[in-house]
């Protein structure tokens, strides 16, 4: 399965996980969620974290990482998959969580790594207490069939004897475990007892309320500062200075300033070790006017910055004028011609999709490219002034995978959906994924840490 359209699906496929009662999970693209850990479990599971992917989506790669057999793997990517379910459970809602839990149930699907994700989620997860307050009957549903229901309620009975270590709890429950003191307890509230009230409340009703609004546990997607009104300098520190500049600010601060930014924007993405050839749309249409003069080309200049930084090699091939003086009409399609010249492995075609020179070229020329023999993926990036601009008029080249940016923020999903349409893209991808997973893993330890 390719990667964009993977990407693609779990970004914009929202509709949630259901289990009717008596009747059946209601998941809708379960066959695409198994082709896609079947081709590449460990990807698979990463792309999960990708920026921009729906809380249901991730609940649903954590009910196929944790429903699939993991005989055959390696030892690598079964502790990548750990990895990931364990951070998916913190940074998921709760009532996500369990969802895929009850659905795991449903599905009869149990196996040792879905023993110990449900069993630490149940017991050791930050908000337990009040979850176990709230949704009693449902975790106590996941526990029963993460060890049985006969191991489980034998385990409760030796813990509500005083048992804490036995051989027995040893090995049916403890060895799952990492925090067994906190654990505990928590076992007996399963089964009825009064929970420790952890929420600031002073007795089961407090935590019972706190449980049923509970949220994430860990953050997965940093606040995106999204302004009510959008201005040429609210869309991120680049494009705001970059704005500045163009229009006549003192130069050399703002130099200075930009440097920082642009280097501090790609310190968060690994090195491309690939060609990136990029065709900037500097056409009169792109520096805009009024209130929004230069806002859009800035964007798209903050964008090529970033890239340069990021790519080992950047070729810009700038049409109309260029950054400092846009001019003339918009010719892409020999932009486009002229980038695939420099033998790159992506093209990335970056304009506000005014084509008016000669309309309709780009997208003949795009057509012809296989027939020509030519392989190299061409992309769209359609450079806007917000998040809600009406694109029916700026598509020259519908069959071309598009996607639109209009802040700085937008560079985290941008980029990745951008490289995945190559083959040099597929190791930064993973690269990308595995060092944002070392992050959250290292979050989580102290979330427990910290518990």
């Amino acid at each position: 399965m390719d990667t964009p359209t993977l990407l693609t699906h779990l970004e914009t496929h929202a509709r949630p996980l259901t289990l009717p009662r008596g009747g059946a999970l209601c998941w809708d693209d379960a066959d695409f969620h198994g082709a896609a850990h079947t081709d590449d479990p460990e990807g698979y599971a990463l792309l999960g974290l990708a920026p921009g992917v729906t809380p249901w989506q991730r609940a649903r790669v954590l009910l196929q990482v944790l429903a699939a057999s993991q005989a055959g793997l390696g030892d690598h990517t079964r502790a990548t998959l750990a990895k990931v379910a364990r951070v998916l459970t913190l940074a998921l809602p709760p009532s996500h969580v369990i969802t895929v839990l009850l659905a795991l149930r449903r599905l009869r699907a149990n196996h040792k790594h879905t023993t110990r994700t449900a069993l630490r989620f149940v017991l050791e997860h930050p908000h337990a207490d009040a979850l176990i307050a709230a949704r009693r009957p449902a975790l106590l549903d996941c526990f029963e069939h993460a060890l049985g229901k006969a191991t489980a309620r034998g385990c409760a009975r030796r813990i509500a004897d005083g048992d804490t270590g036995s051989d027995y709890l040893q090995r049916r429950l403890l060895r799952f475990l990492t925090a067994p003191a906190l654990a505990l307890p928590r076992v007996t509230a399963l089964y009825g007892a009064a929970p420790p009230d952890r929420t600031g409340g002073t007795g089961p009703q407090a935590g019972s309320q706190a449980g049923a609004h509970a949220g994430p546990a860990l953050c997965l997607d940093a606040a995106r500062e999204r302004p009510q009104t959008v201005t040429p300098t609210n869309r991120g520190d680049i494009a705001a200075t970059l704005v500045h500049l163009y229009r006549g600010g003192p130069a050399e601060d703002l130099y200075v300033a930009l440097g920082g930014y642009v280097g501090e924007a790609a310190a968060v993405f690994p090195r491309f070790e690939g060609t990136v050839a990029m065709v900037l749309d500097a056409s009169a249409s792109m520096r805009g006017y009024g209130d929004r003069e230069w806002a859009v080309l800035s964007q798209a200049a903050a964008l090529r910055m970033v890239l340069s930084q990021v790519c080992d090699r950047l070729e810009v091939i700038e049409v109309g004028g260029d950054e400092r003086t846009p001019r003339g009409a918009t010719d892409l399609a020999t932009g486009v011609l002229d980038a695939l010249a420099t033998e790159p492995d992506l093209v990335a075609v970056v304009s506000d999709g005014y084509e008016n020179l000669y309309p309709g070229d780009l997208a003949r020329v795009v057509a012809t490219l296989p027939r020509a023999g030519i392989t190299t993926p061409v992309v769209f990036c359609h450079a806007m002034f917000t998040g809600g601009d009406d694109l029916s008029l700026r598509r020259p080249a519908p069959a071309l995978p598009q996607r639109g940016f209009w802040h700085q923020d937008d560079f985290a999903e941008l980029l990745p959906w951008m490289f995945g349409h190559c083959a040099a893209g597929g190791p930064w991808l993973r690269d990308a994924m595995r060092t944002r997973l070392e992050l959250l893993d290292q979050e989580a330890a102290q979330l427990a840490a910290a518990a």
